[in-house]
């Protein structure tokens, strides 16, 4: 109940246009967003990778609903791969498409990640396309393929939740086609007709897909803060002696740190997803609605200095 409350206030315009213009938000979205701007963001990446943490990096924004907006969005996306080149960070950069006009027209959208994808080729970089909820899975997917094509598999990847029925059809023909794959359980309100209801199935269906993305000898991502769902992928890797270094962990920016650190002590690779930009909202509920502790954690510090 509290999930679908946070992810109803995500869509709130009302309550975002409020929150944006409130310091005590903003004071405590900054847990989960690492910035504004790009150089903000900056020294929370060059921390990271000083611990042996790889970053991605995400210009938060979606569904645009003009042309110059969407066009910015990837003027933006290339900005961050060329300050990635120029400061020497070890990291990537993650986009979403209603912010790259997914909405506007899949050729218009198709062209908009194409150039990004084309920067990310020529320096030598990586493109990770998120996946949102199920209204755009099918045409994120054709995108996606049509790079896949274009640039190849180093150079540009996928996102797939495992709270979706059709995840394990899609991971199958993502990796035949020598597609990487980040799995994460899902962040967005479905439907049972599409997405299990139970989280215990979506567990089960997490572990299932993840250990079809470890057999594939592919270089994939295990999006989680779920100890369960990491005990569960290292004691795979270990069962099938799959060398860790041939995959690994995501987290997300301001949640588990100790646990980031913990991993790759351990010598786990881990990446950190890191968000900036003044299109917090959205993104702020749906961490929101992902952990009850979440909301514990702002109450408890919200009024600390």
């Amino acid at each position: 109940m509290l999930r679908s409350f946070f992810i109803t206030l995500s869509k709130s315009t009302a309550l975002r246009s409020f929150a944006m213009k409130n310091a005590l938000a903003q004071r405590a979205a900054r847990r989960f967003v690492s910035g504004l701007t790009l150089d903000e963001a900056f020294p929370a990446i060059r921390e990271l990778n000083s611990k042996g943490i790889q970053v991605t990096m995400d210009f938060l924004g979606e569904s645009v609903t003009t042309q110059p907006e969407a066009l910015a969005a990837a003027d933006e996306a290339i900005r961050i791969l060329e300050f990635i080149a120029s400061r020497d960070i070890r990291g990537n950069v993650s986009v979403k498409l209603t912010q790259l006009g997914l909405e506007l027209g899949q050729e218009f959208c198709r062209d908009n990640v194409a150039r990004i994808a084309a920067k990310a080729q020529a320096l030598g970089n990586f493109l990770r396309i998120d996946m949102e909820d199920t209204p755009a899975t099918d045409r994120t997917l054709e995108i996606f393929h049509a790079m896949l094509e274009r640039v190849g598999p180093a150079h540009v990847g996928i996102v797939l939740q495992s709270y979706l029925y059709r995840t394990e059809g899609d991971a199958a023909e993502v990796m035949k086609r020598g597609g990487r794959i980040r799995l994460c359980k899902g962040a967005y309100k479905e439907p049972a007709a599409v997405a299990f209801p139970r989280k215990t199935d979506v567990n089960a269906n997490f572990v299932k897909v993840m250990k079809m993305m470890l057999d594939s000898g592919l270089y994939h991502g295990i999006a989680t803060h779920d100890e369960a769902m990491i005990r569960a992928t290292k004691a795979y890797a270990e069962e099938k002696k799959i060398d860790r270094r041939k995959f690994e962990f995501q987290m997300l920016y301001g949640i588990r740190r100790d646990l980031q650190e913990q991993l790759v002590g351990d010598g786990w690779n881990v990446r950190v997803y890191v968000p900036y930009g003044d299109q917090w909202y959205p993104y702020y509920m749906r961490r929101m609605a992902e952990r009850p502790a979440n909301v514990l954690f702002i109450l408890k510090n919200l009024f600390r200095k």
